[in-house]
């Protein structure tokens, strides 16, 4: 046993350089997505040898136990990968790579270090936006939830004359350009270009609750980056602000180059502060700071018709100036809760609150129908979509 021992050690530890390994890292990571992270390994023994490859992943990502195992034979290389999803926005630092090299005889193991602490960003889910570009732009959208609508009339923004065709519109003929060429031309007109639209997110303690490990402001903010993305590759202006106890993270609405990335690294920044959000502010904010008639998609939530009330005078002046479309979320644990079959009392009494609060939701859609304000009651995984949905019907029915 002695002599085995002896020369397991003499094997493993002959060699200066057994294995070598290196992890390959994204730029930076997705919030919300399963991002793929590479380790390379190469054997460089003469002989097989099992690897037990243990990584020092962030904290943030409270994974304890990850371990892989991989049998490398003489000179192989291998590209091992594993993917992890965050659940929030910063900075994570990964520690070192750890590789406990094996011989086939087993007795001796011996580890091998690579890598210094590196660390990476966690963005707003930009391989979300990616998705959702390529739906909104392809000829998949009504499977995906997205939809096309009709375009009922014109805008007026004149392109150029051309001789009438039958279907034309008789009310866009132009009669000096027909007495002219004598032949019946009409005028034609293409979608409205250049349309401020701004995300407006609160960062209240109201956008805290938790949902499949990502907070409301965090669907929000994945939300608001594909949205932007939309607006700005259909030649639209795209701005973004946020709110609390102040505004704050604004970026004016332009159509630059680098716009993008302007409003991904102001949604980068947005932490909530735990304050009861001043609607009073964000008005007087929007009047001084936004003078031309804009579409305002303001994330936010509201568990009852009293809290809603309580800003709707708010809502009523930004809507006179702006088409103001107020999203907020329902409730999926009250949803769960009022489908549950009761058995005793208290099951039933939890039953009908429930459904209280879900009502009320309902209410506030209506009450604010009712001042002409657009609204929109989504589930948390389903908030990108409906805003898309929102904006593509507004933009297609010529509201904006």
């Amino acid at each position: 046993m002695v002599l085995f021992l002896m020369f397991d050690l003499l094997i493993v530890y002959n060699a200066d350089k057994g294995i070598s390994g290196d992890r390959i890292l994204p730029e930076k990571m997705s919030n919300g997505d399963q991002n793929m992270i590479r380790i390379s390994l190469r054997n460089h023994y003469n002989y097989k040898v099992i690897c037990d490859i243990i990584e020092e992943i962030p904290v943030e990502f409270q994974v304890r136990d990850f371990c892989l195992n991989k049998i490398l034979m003489a000179g192989e290389s291998v590209m091992l990968q594993y993917q992890l999803r965050p659940t929030f926005r910063g900075q994570v630092t990964f520690g070192k790579l750890h590789v406990f090299v094996t011989s086939p005889i087993g007795l001796i193991k011996r580890r091998f270090v690579f890598l210094e602490n590196r660390s990476i960003a966690v963005y707003p889910a930009f391989v979300l936006m990616q998705k959702y570009e390529l739906l909104a732009f392809s000829q998949k959208l009504l499977y995906h939830g997205l939809k096309k609508v009709r375009r009922l009339g014109h805008t007026m923004e004149f392109e150029n004359i051309k001789e009438y065709v039958a279907g034309d519109d008789f009310r866009t003929v132009n009669w000096k350009a027909t007495a002219k060429s004598n032949k019946l031309m009409v005028n034609q007109y293409q979608d409205e270009r250049a349309q401020a639209v701004y995300g407006i997110i609160d960062q209240g303690r109201v956008m805290k609750m938790p949902f499949d490990g990502l907070s409301l402001l965090d669907y929000a903010i994945n939300a608001c980056l594909a949205v932007s993305n939309i607006v700005l590759k259909k030649n639209d202006y795209m701005g973004f602000l946020s709110f609390s106890k102040k505004v704050e993270n604004r970026v004016i609405a332009e159509r630059k180059a680098t716009q993008m990335q302007r409003i991904m690294e102001a949604l980068y920044n947005v932490k909530s502060d735990f304050f009861e959000s001043d609607y009073g502010r964000l008005y007087s904010d929007v009047k001084r700071n936004i003078p031309h008639r804009s579409l305002l998609l303001l994330f936010t939530n509201f568990e009852t018709r009293d809290g809603m009330l309580r800003q709707l005078p708010y809502l009523k002046v930004l809507a006179k100036n702006h088409l103001l479309i107020v999203i907020f979320f329902q409730n999926t644990e009250l949803e769960i809760l009022s489908n549950h079959t009761t058995n005793n009392t208290q099951e039933i009494f939890d039953k009908i609150i429930a459904e209280k609060f879900i009502f009320e939701k309902k209410l506030i859609v209506s009450e604010l129908k009712k001042y002409g304000i657009h609204s929109i009651l989504t589930k948390p995984e389903h908030l990108t979509i409906d805003t898309i949905n929102k904006y593509l019907s507004l933009k297609a029915g010529g509201r904006i």
